[in-house]
């Protein structure tokens, strides 16, 4: 007789349906009220004026080239007709990292300092790591139905692993010898954590950050199959209706937006690291 994982796992999707029902509404209403406010925000102002901003605040935040860069990738996303599509990706994709990150950074300074956590959190992580990516849709459409609400679950779900693994990593890298100086001047543990390790392990960190985020984006185009919308929706369209022409443009639009992002974060962290 073969095993049915399916005729397992659907009961308990029932289950929590019929019993969490409004823990799970609570939790739909939060993001869909987080995301709609960003998307508002961005979308508010006209192309330029956002386009002027983000320059802006990008040369104060990460440099001259990062501004440059920045203007141009979503200079391209306007010029393409994929404005709007482009602000709900941006929007989907900043809320889907930071919730990530906030996930995955406490965790992996947990296991760098805890041998059992990591041990306990390898087998979880290959896991999650090793299942098909879409397969993260499935539970998210059966408890939250369709829209951005599964979207914004299954790609946090898929971002969490590099950047939890990455950041014990980074941690673990922190050579002793600043350890035991910041301990040898008499500085408390947070301290040491927040001056010393922190700073030591930012550039394995950084890259945790754009795994976590490049993983985030490859998601977009799946979230599009759920009602997502954004540029995913985008590529489904032209891949649906055989046009090459939005299927590339949006292909696009979505590489301009994984620089964007990356650039904009890795710039302003690293100048923050050397003010420091």
């Amino acid at each position: 007789m073969d095993f049915n994982p399916g005729a397992v796992l659907a009961p308990v999707v029932d289950w929590l349906n019929a019993n969490f029902h409004g823990f799970f509404a609570i939790i739909t209403r939060i993001i869909e009220t987080v995301l709609g406010s960003i998307e508002s925000a961005l979308l508010v102002l006209p192309a330029f004026a956002v386009i002027a901003i983000v320059v802006v605040a990008g040369f104060f935040a990460a440099g001259l080239r990062v501004a440059i860069l920045a203007g141009f990738c979503l200079g391209f996303c306007w010029l393409a007709g994929l404005w709007e599509a482009s602000m709900q990706t941006i929007a989907l994709v900043v809320v889907a990292v930071a919730i990530a990150v906030a996930v995955a950074f406490p965790l992996g300074i947990l296991a760098a300092r805890r041998a059992r956590v990591e041990a306990a959190l390898r087998p979880v992580l290959d896991v999650m790591q090793t299942v098909p990516p879409w397969v993260y849709l499935i539970p998210a459409v059966m408890i939250f139905s369709l829209g951005r609400v599964p979207a914004i679950i299954a790609t946090i779900v898929y971002g969490i692993p590099p950047m939890l693994r990455l950041t014990t990593l980074a941690f673990r890298g922190v050579p002793n010898d600043l350890k035991e100086l910041g301990q040898a001047i008499g500085a408390k543990p947070r301290t040491i954590l927040w001056k010393i390790e922190l700073p030591a392990a930012l550039p394995t960190l950084l890259v945790g950050l754009n795994q976590c985020i490049l993983l985030s984006l490859a998601m977009v185009v799946l979230a599009g199959l759920v009602g997502a919308g954004g540029l995913g929706a985008e590529v489904t369209r032209g891949l649906t209706r055989m046009e090459m022409g939005l299927g590339l443009r949006a292909g696009l639009a979505i590489v301009a937006v994984a620089i964007l992002v990356d650039r904009l974060t890795r710039g302003t962290l690293e100048r923050k690291s050397r003010a420091a």
